[in-house]
């Protein structure tokens, strides 16, 4: 789904401008050499939407609906206090503090972080919970009487330093699979590749219209309703309608949230893994995952340099 933002208008802009101008991203140079020249597999539709069906189903990296909280009432006068909130269980410290050194060991980690522990009208919550093992969530969106998004919380499994999602929806973090297990890589960089792809999320949901994004939730939950009362019948004239209004299907939509969870989480890997071979067998993974489950996104992951110096040249004008 195409979305046009005005720059201009939201807090986080010109921080989250500085995020990713930070240096030449020579990974996705090798990216975008594999994409052009290797014949990309394709999967006939119907397995691609089965599968599609199938990760919604057990769902390991996601944006929760903003609604799924049942106190969260969507718009709030009051303004929480703004920053970094960490509220972690004594017995989880440990490993959660080695997940974010390794978060904090590159430029591009610190400067997210320090975008939100010095934001002056974002409350970004993180928490590890026990419920959860190799996955994590970020949700529990809240936005202010002007539309600003003010509160999010990111929830962490237990063991985010182990296990990897599945490769639809999740092209990046799938691919560092193969390289945890050999060894080459370690879970520490695993968990922080999640938490960036978390860190993502909020990104985008800082940057998206807040009446959008809660329209589309709000109407999300609505098609899938229709959808198990009407037998799954996808044709159904009223899922259409639903469709024009949120400007996309719930499938659409749902790409277009967690692959930009994914680039943010490709935008750290970058600048964390310095080893040319490790880079090249990264890229190679990251390839065939996007030519199986996301050839239609494949621009987003190996045109970062260009959008960096687009979304520059528009803050610079809109001051």
């Amino acid at each position: 789904m195409k979305r046009q933002t005005d720059i201009a208008r939201y807090p986080l802009d010109a921080a989250l401008t500085l995020i990713v101008m930070s240096r030449c991203p020579s990974l996705f140079a090798v990216l975008a050499s594999l994409l052009l020249f290797a014949i990309p597999a394709h999967l006939k539709a119907q397995q691609r939407t089965e599968l599609r069906h199938s990760a919604l189903s057990s769902p390991e990296l996601r944006s929760s609906p903003s609604g799924t909280d049942a106190r969260n009432d969507h718009i709030y006068s009051s303004q929480p206090k703004p920053g970094i909130e960490e509220i972690i269980p004594e017995q989880y410290k440990r490993r959660y503090q080695e997940w974010k050194s390794e978060f904090l060991a590159c430029e591009t980690g610190r400067r997210q972080w320090e975008t939100y522990a010095h934001h002056p009208g974002l409350l970004l919550t993180i928490t590890v919970s026990g419920e959860k093992r190799n996955g994590a969530i970020t949700g529990k969106f809240k936005w202010g009487d002007s539309g600003n998004l003010i509160a999010a919380t990111i929830t962490l499994g237990y063991r985010i330093d182990e296990g990897s999602p599945d490769p639809i929806y999740y092209p990046v973090l799938s691919s560092l699979g193969p390289l945890v297990d050999s060894g080459a890589i370690s879970g520490r960089i695993l968990a922080a590749a999640k938490i960036a792809h978390e860190f993502g999320h909020v990104n985008q949901t800082a940057l998206t219209p807040g009446a959008l994004y809660q329209l589309q939730d709000r109407l999300i939950r609505v098609h899938e309703e229709i959808l198990l009362r009407n037998g799954h019948n996808t044709l159904d004239p009223r899922l259409m309608e639903l469709a024009q209004e949120m400007g996309a299907t719930p499938e659409q939509i749902w790409e277009d949230r967690e692959y930009w969870a994914e680039r943010n989480a490709m935008l750290y890997l970058d600048d964390r893994i310095t080893e040319e071979r490790l880079r090249r067998s990264l890229s190679a993974n990251i390839n065939r995952t996007v030519g199986l489950y996301a050839k239609g996104y494949d621009k987003r992951f190996i045109q970062v340099a260009r959008s960096r110096h687009t979304a520059a040249e528009k803050f610079v004008s809109a001051k």
